[in-house]
């Protein structure tokens, strides 16, 4: 029985356009991968639609040169949107064998394809996953737009995000598609292992933790968007290269055979030339450690805790994630502080000479008489650091000989506000943190104004930072096993959003 005469009526008609109906059906899968390749198809202007979150909303401005992150209160990192990916002279030592994008081979002159033979060819799963993609950036763009979304664990929300709409969409567009393949070649210690309890254990603890993950590793490497190089730099430091032989070659070599091995034996290196491809590294080598092999430094999404701009981290392509010092392999114990109205001390600093910041600051404050600036080399003896943290209101962070401090998840950890003082550093996530909400970024020039800088925020925006620290410090956390929004979570979504941003192709 029909519902109502305009249904009856509908399906009356139905009969006599079943047969177009049935063309039409069968031509949506057709309409849905043409959608996808438009990205291939359009002008540069039009197809540059990069996702953008550090932004009131999902930004499409690009010129003939780079997209460019345009917002007033941070400073603007270029995005080079992926093209066409040249091969290089430079990489005889790969066995390239595809260029990426754009073919420069001619076809056989003797064959031409017939036009109805192109129009029936089958849809891969490369296809598909490209069309979710698109799919995603749409969902991701329209958050910004629509009401929150209601989460059962956490909904971002404040001014830690630059779009915490769009941060929570593209986060849950990432837990309903991403996929990673995780390399199986190799043998520990230097492959599938790392440290867990040092300063640089989130290199094993993001090892370990993706290898047993059931949610975003897949098996199949024809499902996965991006492929996993499960080396550690720290591994490596400690049984390939010789110590204070000064000779970087052994380990330029182990990186650049594997990569030679993964090439040989799988198709997804060369399709893209490294492009859908990420490394992880917290050794302050992992940068020098990429440039084993041009395409995986130049394509590569490098996950990096030395994310330092003036050695060629590119925040359009690379990932800045946080030093973790893990003594204990957990954060039990470490997490907590007194309240904001509680710190009896301005800013608080002990740490060595490492590096040419920390010689300028212990220059100007290590032997004041300010109660007000607790800044020395070394505690006396029965004071305990954590302590000290936390009953601070500002813990200065500076840069060591590397860029990256584990002093700033430390402040996070204990509900302090982070002071960075370095240069070329990119914070860890900061396509989706604000860093300058909750943090006070200070030049190596002002060292000396320190203090002048510190007392001019007033009682009640430091007591807002404060407890912004202590709400974002969920994204910092190690857990085990990993915890929606935590730190393994967010390196996956850092790596997503990059993937997001530009289209494999598979010359076939």
């Amino acid at each position: 029985m029909c519902n109502g005469e305009r249904n009856c009526c509908v399906l009356r008609s139905g009969s006599k356009t079943s047969s177009s109906m049935k063309l039409f059906l069968s031509m949506v899968p057709l309409i849905l991968v043409a959608v996808v390749g438009i990205v291939s198809i359009l002008s540069p202007k039009e197809r540059g639609e990069i996702v953008d979150l550090r932004s009131q909303a999902v930004q499409f401005e690009m010129n003939s040169s780079h997209i460019a992150f345009n917002h007033s209160s941070s400073t603007p990192f270029p995005v080079h949107p992926i093209h066409t990916l040249q091969q290089s002279n430079e990489t005889e030592v790969l066995n390239i064998s595809k260029p990426w994008l754009n073919s420069t081979v001619p076809l056989n002159e003797t064959y031409v394809a017939h036009p109805r033979l192109k129009q029936q060819r089958k849809f891969s799963i490369l296809d598909r996953t490209e069309a979710g993609l698109l799919h995603a950036r749409a969902a991701i763009r329209e958050a910004s737009y629509s009401t929150q979304t209601q989460d059962p664990d956490y909904v971002p929300i404040g001014p830690m995000y630059w779009n915490a709409k769009a941060f929570h969409r593209s986060y849950l567009e990432m837990e309903k598609q991403f996929k990673v393949f995780v390399y199986e070649e190799g043998e520990p210690p230097v492959f599938h292992n790392g440290p867990c309890k040092s300063i640089y254990s989130m290199e094993g603890n993001f090892i370990h933790a993706i290898e047993l993950n059931d949610q975003f590793r897949t098996r199949d490497p024809q499902k996965a968007h991006v492929y996993f190089l499960p080396f550690s730099v720290v591994m490596l430091v400690r049984f390939v290269y010789l110590r204070d032989s000064r000779d970087f070659g052994p380990i330029r070599k182990t990186v650049t055979d594997y990569i030679n091995v993964i090439a040989g034996k799988y198709p997804y290196w060369n399709r893209s030339l490294g492009a859908d491809h990420f490394m992880l590294a917290c050794h302050d080598w992992g940068p020098e450690t990429s440039f084993s092999v041009p395409y995986l430094h130049k394509n590569s999404i490098r996950v990096l805790c030395n994310a330092n701009t003036s050695e060629r981290f590119n925040p359009a392509k690379d990932v800045s994630f946080p030093e973790i010092n893990l003594q204990t392999g957990s954060i039990n114990g470490f997490l907590g502080g007194l309240s904001a109205s509680k710190r009896p001390i301005l800013a608080f600093f002990a740490g060595g000479l490492h590096g040419h910041i920390r010689a300028i600051l212990l220059e100007h404050w290590e032997n004041n008489k300010d109660q007000d600036m607790m800044i020395q080399k070394y505690l006396p003896k029965g004071v305990s650091y954590y302590e000290m943290l936390r009953k601070s209101k500002f813990c200065l962070c500076p840069s060591g000989y590397e860029v990256a401090s584990p002093r700033i998840v430390e402040a996070i950890y204990t509900g302090c506000v982070p002071v960075l003082i370095s240069d070329h550093y990119v914070p860890p996530f900061s396509d989706v943190l604000n860093w300058k909400s909750f943090s006070v970024e200070i030049s190596v020039e002002d060292i000396p104004k320190l203090k002048d800088i510190l007392m001019r925020i007033s009682p009640t925006q430091y007591i807002r930072m404060q407890r912004r620290v202590v709400q974002i410090r969920r994204h910092f956390e190690v857990h085990s096993p990993p915890k929606r929004f935590d730190v393994f979570h967010m390196i996956l979504h850092s790596v997503w959003l990059r993937r997001l941003n530009f289209r494999v192709h598979d010359d076939q």
